[in-house]
């Protein structure tokens, strides 16, 4: 079979890039860089023009949309559905596929435990979008016009998780480099974090097992969540470290919103660390008989895993 990811380079791309190889699949990495990975086919592509995305998903048999965009509201108002159809376009096209690799923006502040059955309610712009797209191709499995999973998960730790993983950007690369590390708003908070490698497994069983598909899964995830303190204590411990860390209140990332478009543009999302974030992977666990990597296990190989980067 050829495994097709498309947006590769990323956290969760390389992650599941590495998970197929290790399986001897035919893996093909599309990307706008022709971002490459020894023992993978390279194909260099836009996914927002629809001709290079129907040539770089030919001959496919199972595609994994894994893309990331900038991280701007009016960009993915903009991008998002334009690559969403595109891609099951060219599914169709190729008879192949589609697996998406999706967040839980769409179902805004919840109260209680994220299920596959919470109701789309975004209460953030960049949730409106992902609601959009995710009811787009909801729509497209109904009709059976194409086969496909949403395979949703909370957010990323571990390895390949840097750029768009905030407990490596606050935390684990802040002690990593002897500085002290943050928190958003609250520390007591709970917060389910998916480990990568968790992630890029469960996608690859997903993909491999027929009656999966039509559905929406959240991938394997550590039950209990943990809170920002109690991470950032197993992070410190792992490092030999002082595991004193700094809370940043709303108001202090409001200012900074003001010099920073990255910061500015969070700030909508901060709902999820104002509260508990729950999100329950059960589904997925019984059905495969999955045991997520607890955090303790997780945050050793995250760190073994950047000491040799």
């Amino acid at each position: 079979m050829r495994h097709t990811i498309l947006g590769a380079g990323g956290s969760v791309g390389n992650a599941l890039a590495y998970e197929l190889l290790k399986s001897r699949e035919n893996v093909r990495l599309v990307s706008r860089s022709g971002f490459a990975i020894p023992g993978t086919e390279s194909f260099k592509a836009d996914l927002t023009v629809r001709e290079e995305i129907i040539a770089g998903v030919q001959n496919s048999d199972v595609v994994y949309l894994c893309a990331g965009l900038q991280y701007v509201a009016k960009i993915w108002d903009e991008l998002w559905p334009v690559i969403m159809r595109n891609t099951i376009y060219a599914c169709k096209k190729a008879d192949a596929k589609l697996v998406f690799f999706d967040n839980v923006y769409m179902y805004g502040k919840v109260d209680g435990k994220m299920t596959e059955a919470t109701p789309f309610n975004p209460c953030s712009r960049k949730g409106e979008v992902r609601a959009k797209i995710a009811i787009l191709l909801e729509s497209e499995i109904r009709s059976r016009n194409i086969s496909a999973i949403i395979a949703r998960s909370a957010d990323l730790y571990g390895p390949y998780a840097t750029k768009t993983s905030v407990p490596y950007i606050l935390v684990i690369e802040k002690l990593m480099r002897s500085r002290q590390p943050q928190w958003l708003l609250d520390a007591r908070r709970l917060h389910s974090l998916t480990y990568t490698i968790d992630a890029a497994k469960g996608m690859v069983l997903l993909s491999k097992t027929e009656e999966c598909y039509g559905q929406t899964w959240h991938l394997p995830t550590y039950d209990p969540p943990i809170d920002g303190e109690s991470f950032i204590k197993m992070v410190a411990e792992e490092l030999d470290v002082e595991p004193d860390f700094t809370v940043l209140k709303k108001g202090m990332l409001k200012m900074a919103g003001i010099f920073n478009k990255t910061i500015s543009e969070s700030y909508e999302m901060l709902y999820q660390s104002e509260f508990d974030y729950l999100f329950d992977s059960t589904k997925f666990n019984k059905f495969f008989n999955y045991s997520p990597k607890p955090y303790s296990a997780g945050i050793y190989e995250t760190i073994e895993f950047f000491r040799q980067k």
